[in-house]
């Protein structure tokens, strides 16, 4: 299957913006060929996320934002993830969506590790660790940013079968060592690909590490630069899937009852 992840620019927020930011994406994902887009974290916003355009970005997962989107994919017949702070009664969350060609919702994922005091200020966690979807004969699941930090995430994923994490995120300067460093690293630890689809760019003082990433089972990876817009397409392989995790059988060599305390 092929992929595109989108590193966009950020400052500019809003949904209008990012509204037309994710449309000229979908269009060149499709025109390379990509079969699914990956956005990075809060996509319809727009990263920094300030108070000013929470209110018009936020909704539920049945809301005009997320119709817009489904839109969206239906234009360009293409499944994609996108970021929204998302409402749910009173709790807001941070959350990815995962969209199929036909605007119908696949799966949404709730960030569960909080970054910082602003954002578990402006966030409620959510509660589900793997979450999981089928799509075109592969096996996807979702986390967001912070969340792919921590080896015991990305390893539940590969343990529940997980072939493609798809991973919106805003990771800024200095980190740039972990798009470029512990991404491939979790690729490789837990036998599975990793698109990771970040923003760039400098606002308000925030720097953005760009670096956007697919990294596959074996050790291989791409990545865009640090600066500058971009589209990254990438070949998710099957055959690599099933190679790797008979090369490297972490998986099934574990011993998860040496690992609890």
């Amino acid at each position: 299957m092929r992929i595109a992840c989108q590193q966009a620019a950020c400052g500019t927020t809003g949904l209008t913006h990012s509204l037309d930011q994710l449309r000229q994406a979908a269009r060149r994902a499709a025109e390379a060929g990509a079969e699914l887009l990956v956005t990075p974290e809060i996509s319809i916003g727009g990263y920094p996320l300030l108070m000013s355009n929470l209110k018009e970005a936020c909704g539920p997962v049945d809301g005009p934002q997320c119709a817009e989107v489904d839109a969206i994919a239906r234009e360009f017949n293409l499944a994609l993830v996108h970021g929204w702070p998302e409402t749910d009664g009173g709790e807001l969350y941070n959350s990815a969506r995962l969209v199929s060609p036909q605007g119908d919702t696949l799966a949404v994922y709730r960030k569960t590790h909080l970054y910082g005091r602003g954002e578990r200020a402006m966030f409620t966690p959510g509660e589900q660790g793997v979450v999981q979807t089928s799509y075109n004969g592969l096996t996807l699941g979702l986390l967001i940013c912070y969340d792919v930090e921590f080896p015991e995430a990305v390893r539940a994923h590969g343990v529940a079968g997980t072939d493609l994490l798809l991973v919106p995120t805003g990771l800024m300067r200095p980190w740039d060592f972990v798009a470029r460093t512990l991404v491939p690293a979790r690729a490789f630890e837990s036998q599975l690909y990793i698109a990771y689809a970040n923003w760039t760019g400098t606002h308000g003082g925030i720097g953005f590490a760009g670096h956007t990433t697919v990294a596959a089972p074996d050790g291989s990876s791409q990545a865009l630069p640090e600066q500058g817009e971009g589209l990254l397409v990438a070949d998710v392989d099957p055959a690599v899937l099933r190679r790797a995790r008979a090369a490297t059988t972490y998986l099934q060599d574990r011993r998860p009852e040496l690992y609890s305390s």
